[in-house]
């Protein structure tokens, strides 16, 4: 009889732990367009897959009356389940407790799973939803903050770290997903920022709005903090479960290969004529890479910022690869401070994850001007050469265009220790375009010529049919091949097949510089 009651008593800490703060509270949620912390869980996770790890516990604050607001699990839900198939960990804060903030416990039920994360492997996945630091517990709630801080930053490069923000994100709070490897947000419910309209106009006199301030398509556009926007969570959460396909559970574990129906050898005949004739007219390249990768399945990241600048996650025959490519569409293809930085960290995650990069270029050079230099393009660019530089995956390159001057050697050239360089046919591979370099190296012939307009023109075709070509970098060894457009696939494939067991190391160091 004393078992049953324990039982029964056991039973209804359970069912009261998994209302969270109350049926009024989660009435309130639903009504602001928000799902609880376990209905998140269950659209992220396989059905019936959720093990919870520290349901009942509970805060320890005593002050200000807290020993009264007692609920079990204290504001976020934790534990692990699979996607997929595979184990991943996750926690989802409860905004219908307390407003979703941050205590001790709340810090301590976080490390404990990353923890856990860590030791067997597997990625986390953190769903954010919260007030920001429990200001009842003072230093306590800042100790808690800074408890995850340090356990994203030492499992950085580690295991797979992904933040979905759903709702409220502000203050310290926004650390943490700004120290995982991509951040997920949803438009209208969700914001992010450091202070809030309040503080904003009070300190700076600007009018604003949380959603003008830290909206979704702010920080996917403008800012660059998130990686991808969803217009509700439904869609959110399902993207999350096909970027995890991409990723190894773990940085000793290779890129992931499925079972590939699209045939290697498949022709892309189209991609004959898709550069132009005319080399200052655009195309799309995100064209190419659909008509070169498995099933055209093209994940992008950073879809909206940067957009002279593709990266993004595919497949070739199956496996997993990074892809970064010049969008000759948007301002070129030129490279400038952002799309630097964008492709950067994208290539030391695939990187750190063993997932080969595969680099489509285009690119007549970084963007000139006032604006680019005083905003430290020459850092930002660095980033880039620095991340290419020390990669050791598999890394292959496809020259389709222009390869113009320090741009050329930034996008994964041989001397930076790339694997495979092609070329198509129509590569230009030179210090800088034909225009520009002719009145330079034929400035005093231009100058003496009694009509400098025809010298002009004479010495650009001379030019272009001595340098606008890949022949000379071919012969030089700086490339490995050019290939027709149409074998591109088949060519990439074969390749990597070489490079699957491609041993490459870096000095022995603590870690390196890298301009920031």
């Amino acid at each position: 009889m004393n078992n049953e009651r324990k039982i029964l008593e056991l039973k209804n800490k359970i069912e009261k732990a998994e209302k969270g703060g109350g049926d009024k509270a989660i009435e309130k949620q639903h009504q602001s367009g928000r799902l609880t912390a376990r209905e998140r869980i269950d659209l992220l996770l396989d059905p019936k897959s959720f093990e919870e790890i520290d349901k009942l516990r509970t805060h320890t604050c005593s002050d200000f009356g807290m020993e009264k607001k007692k609920f079990y699990g204290d504001g976020v839900v934790t534990g692990y389940g699979s996607i997929n198939g595979r184990l991943v960990f996750v926690y989802s804060f409860d905004f219908t407790v307390i407003g979703g903030t941050l205590s001790k416990t709340v810090g301590e039920k976080i490390a404990k799973i990353m923890d856990m994360a860590a030791k067997v492997g597997a990625p986390v996945i953190g769903i954010n939803d919260s007030g920001g630091a429990r200001i009842q517990e003072g230093v306590d709630a800042l100790a808690g903050y800074t408890s995850i801080f340090i356990k994203n930053i030492l499992y950085s490069g580690v295991i797979p770290q992904i933040s979905a923000i759903v709702g409220p994100c502000a203050g310290g709070a926004v650390y943490s997903p700004a120290l995982t490897d991509f951040i997920f947000m949803v438009r209208k419910t969700a914001y992010m920022f450091l202070t809030g309209p309040k503080v904003v106009e009070e300190v700076t006199h600007e009018t604003v709005t949380a959603e003008e301030l830290g909206g979704a398509d702010v920080h996917g556009q403008k800012s660059g903090v998130t990686h991808f926007t969803y217009d509700n969570e439904y869609e959110l959460f399902e993207a999350i479960r096909i970027l995890v396909g991409f990723l190894p559970q773990n940085n000793t574990e290779g890129s992931p290969i499925t079972v590939c129906t699209d045939d290697p050898a498949r022709r892309c005949i189209e991609l004959n004529s898709i550069v132009p004739e005319n080399p200052n007219k655009p195309y799309d390249m995100k064209e190419v890479i659909l008509n070169v990768i498995d099933h055209a399945c093209f994940f992008e990241v950073h879809q909206d910022w940067a957009k002279n600048i593709i990266v993004g996650f595919a497949r070739l025959n199956g496996m997993s690869v990074g892809i970064v490519a010049n969008q000759p569409k948007v301002m070129a293809g030129v490279l400038d401070s952002n799309a630097s930085v964008k492709a950067a960290r994208f290539v030391r995650f695939c990187d750190a994850f063993n997932i080969p990069v595969i680099t489509f270029e285009d690119v007549p050079g970084f963007l000139p001007g006032t604006a680019q230099e005083f905003a430290g393009i020459i850092d930002h660019g660095a980033k880039l050469l620095y991340a290419y530089g020390e990669a050791t995956v598999p890394k292959l390159t496809v020259i389709t265009r222009k390869a113009y001057g320090g741009a050329y050697c930034v996008m994964n050239s041989k001397q930076l220790r790339g694997d495979i360089i092609y070329a198509w046919p129509s590569a230009e591979i030179a210090v800088m375009g034909a225009d520009g370099a002719s009145k330079i190296v034929y400035a005093k012939e231009i100058k003496e010529a009694d009509d400098q307009e025809a010298k002009l023109k004479e010495k650009i075709e001379e030019y272009k049919e001595k340098f606008a070509n890949p022949y000379l970098a071919l012969e030089k060894g700086f490339i490995d091949g050019i290939i027709l457009p149409e074998v591109t696939r088949f060519r990439l494939i074969k390749a990597l097949e070489m490079l699957k067991n491609k041993r490459d190391e870096n000095p022995p160091k603590k870690h390196g510089n890298i301009p920031l």
